[in-house]
């Protein structure tokens, strides 16, 4: 029963095929695409696919990529299945006001950082998961599973691009992250890192205070490893937290 994960990110697609829908599952192939170029994966990586026998996405770029992302897949005779955030599912109940609004992006994240804190055994502890792309978001999970709220705020780009047009002359070089920044590009480079390290920090703080616990912190995306280093909480860098999660709905989905 295999099983094909699909993240449709805001600059690439990244799909992994996996043996079948679990998330001890072994991975058969997996591969990624810069947007522009997804029209030719039913004619390249994908022709050569085994035909999946389920199928599961989590999409944020919007309606028009989805439906050229469902015309690649015409070549398999299924029906396409994209993660929709709902008021509770694979063990994470959703606190957001408006649970459908919730990007599906992070409800898929927080739920492949659940599974994967309970899958290291132990008791469970409340979770903060961290998201560096485009945007950043930074969530917090008690220790029951009840997804409590988040942070969104913008990523090194956005942050260096609002600079830059709202003020002249800084359009410089990206910069070192420096503990006292004597030029402008590692003062702007170094601005925007602490910036977001200290919305982590915060986060990871108020869930502290919240539940009397100490939380396991998980950072994800394609901009977790420069963050890394510069963060004074200890976090856990995981490559691809979505397709995790994708893997736990899918095993209570298909089981």
């Amino acid at each position: 029963m295999t099983f094909l994960a699909i993240d449709v990110g805001n600059t690439r697609l990244k799909w992994a095929l996996y043996e079948q829908p679990s998330p001890r599952a072994e991975l058969v192939a997996h591969g990624a695409e810069f947007l522009e170029n997804i029209d030719r994966l039913s004619e390249g990586p994908w022709a050569q696919l085994p035909v999946p026998h389920h199928m599961l996405g989590c999409v944020v770029a919007g309606d028009a990529i989805k439906r050229r992302v469902q015309e690649q897949m015409d070549l398999w005779d299924f029906p396409p299945q994209w993660v929709v955030p709902s008021l509770q599912e694979a063990g994470l109940v959703n606190g957001y006001d408006h649970p459908s609004r919730l990007g599906a992006d992070r409800w898929v994240a927080m739920i492949g950082a659940r599974q994967r804190m309970l899958a290291q055994g132990g008791p469970a502890r409340p979770l903060v998961v961290v998201m560096v792309g485009t945007a950043v978001t930074v969530e917090a999970i008690d220790a029951e599973g009840r997804f409590l709220g988040g942070l969104i705020l913008p990523g090194h780009g956005i942050m260096l691009r609002a600079l830059e047009s709202g003020t002249a002359g800084l359009h410089v070089p990206t910069g070192e992250v420096t503990h006292f920044p004597t030029n402008t590009s590692d003062a702007l480079t170094s601005g925007g890192t602490y910036a977001i390290a200290g919305a982590c920090e915060r986060m990871v703080q108020h869930l502290r205070d919240h539940t009397h616990l100490e939380p396991v912190c998980i950072m994800t995306g394609g901009a977790g490893w420069k963050m890394a280093p510069s963060m004074s909480v200890q976090f856990e860098l995981v490559d691809n937290l979505i397709f995790d999660g994708l893997l736990a709905i899918a095993a209570s989905r298909f089981a």
